[in-house]
């Protein structure tokens, strides 16, 4: 499956602010917009951070969007994976991330919602391509060698692999896979072909 990019999936129409934008205009775009944040650029159409509902609730003393603003912002560029930008979210609780070019100027915005549509996917067309592609075809393994559940994109991998090596092997395919937002593994080895031979003695 094509692994798919930040830049296909963001929106290119932004909402924005600038550092000098009164709270009161802040509010209103929010509202009108129906969003919880938004980007904060300067002159040059650089993101200098992010102003959200949540700030204004603790907004004593500001009266523009620069003095209450969230900085650094969280920013991703376009050729980045949805996968990646979608644990980046997670990561830090929010629910939508300014898109910047390598100057850092906004060039889009990609939402929790535009995220997700790619990982429309069910859990049980995952656990499909884990086993198929990762444990059958990269492993080698016979199909029931290792037991695989997904729930909400979290693949667990339970069972016994030939050689210690397969297994970060394992978990890292996995994880490249599209729509999976995490891997647990539980897995063991027979044979640890990850220490050194031992010298014979003569």
């Amino acid at each position: 499956m094509k692994t798919r990019t930040v830049g296909e999936v963001m929106t290119s129409e932004v909402v924005c602010a600038s550092r000098q934008t009164p709270l009161d205009d802040v509010v209103r775009l929010l509202d009108r917009n129906h969003i919880r944040a938004l980007p904060v650029v300067d002159h040059d159409d650089k993101v200098v951070g992010v102003v959200s509902g949540a700030d204004l609730a603790h907004c004593s003393g500001a009266t523009t969007a620069g003095e209450l603003m969230t900085t650094p912002a969280v920013t991703v560029h376009p050729e980045q994976r949805v996968s990646d930008a979608a644990r980046l979210m997670e990561r830090q609780n929010v629910d939508r991330l300014p898109v910047v070019d390598e100057e850092d100027r906004l060039i889009g915005i990609a939402t929790r919602r535009d995220l997700l549509r790619v990982f429309l996917r069910t859990d049980e067309e995952i656990r499909q391509q884990v086993v198929e592609e990762v444990l059958v075809s990269a492993l080698g393994l016979p199909i029931g060698a290792v037991a695989v559940s997904v729930r909400d994109g979290m693949v667990v991998l339970e069972g016994r692999l030939h050689h210690r090596s397969d297994v970060p092997l394992a978990v890292r395919s996995t994880w490249r896979l599209e729509g999976v937002v995490g891997v647990v593994s539980r897995l063991g080895f027979d044979i640890d072909d990850c220490r050194p031979a031992q010298p014979t003695a003569h």
